[in-house]
């Protein structure tokens, strides 16, 4: 696949060059090229993203990093047991667990939500830094609404990071599940707080939750508006008649 002249491949991470340095020169600045691509255009266009990873894993599919991009491509594109297989194998090479949250939304995806709060209840959370943990309670509750289990999803995101007035990297999308597990029980007045809770934590657009409130609130808008307007056809109706009468 064609590669953009902009892209040299010194834009990736220090650790992934690193990792690179185990292969010939040449073919290091190639993989990094094509890492980079898949970086560029994994949310814009996560077909493109998956066609340049696979590149990168025909040339280099020992790299760990490599098979973990490959994981995130797949994964962007629903490919969820291709996603799961190369997030197991960058797991087996490097030993790094913070791959098991994604690793059970994978089993999401592929319709196991039960092996999915198996993972969530393994000793590998308690590995996970406070993202990855997270993350991982994110999942569960997304298992939980799977199965039907509206209000064990709720319970499930219930937490002190769902509590907390700071605003950390997952706040926005933590209130945001809640908000959504909330309207979707049918308690909507604790649905439109939360969802509102999310806008003022969603500093980099990260969620729709404006356009969920914005949703909320149009609903009542519009419900008034279509009383103001049948009042307004009532008034016209009567005039016209009154108009009958003088005739």
């Amino acid at each position: 696949m064609p590669i953009p002249e902009d892209v040299t491949g010194e834009e990736i991470d220090k650790d992934v060059r690193q990792e690179l340095q185990s292969l010939p020169k040449t073919l290091a600045d190639d993989v990094a090229k094509n890492l980079v691509m898949v970086a560029r255009l994994l949310d814009e266009d996560p077909e493109g993203a998956y066609g340049y990873s696979r590149v990168a894993l025909r040339l280099a599919s020992r790299v760990a990093a490599v098979r973990e991009a490959a994981g995130f491509a797949a994964y962007a594109t629903q490919k969820y047991g291709e996603a799961l297989a190369e997030f197991r194998a960058a797991k087996r090479m490097t030993g790094n667990i913070d791959l098991w949250p994604v690793m059970a939304d994978c089993e999401r995806g592929l319709g196991r939500p039960e092996k999915a709060l198996d993972m969530a209840g393994a000793p590998e959370v308690h590995k996970l830094d406070k993202a990855g943990q997270v993350e991982m309670r994110l999942v569960a509750a997304g298992a939980r609404r799977d199965m039907g289990q509206l209000d064990a999803a709720i319970v499930t995101l219930q937490s002190p990071e769902l509590a907390s007035n700071s605003v950390q990297p997952w706040t926005a999308r933590l209130r945001y599940a809640y908000a959504d597990a909330l309207l979707a029980a049918g308690r909507e007045p604790e649905a439109r707080e939360w969802f509102a809770k999310a806008v003022e934590a969603d500093r980099d657009g990260s969620t729709d939750a404006s356009d969920r409130l914005a949703e909320l609130d149009g609903v009542e808008f519009m419900d008034a508006l279509a009383e103001d307007e049948d009042e307004d056809e009532d008034e016209g109706e009567g005039g016209d008649a009154a108009e009958e009468q003088k005739d």
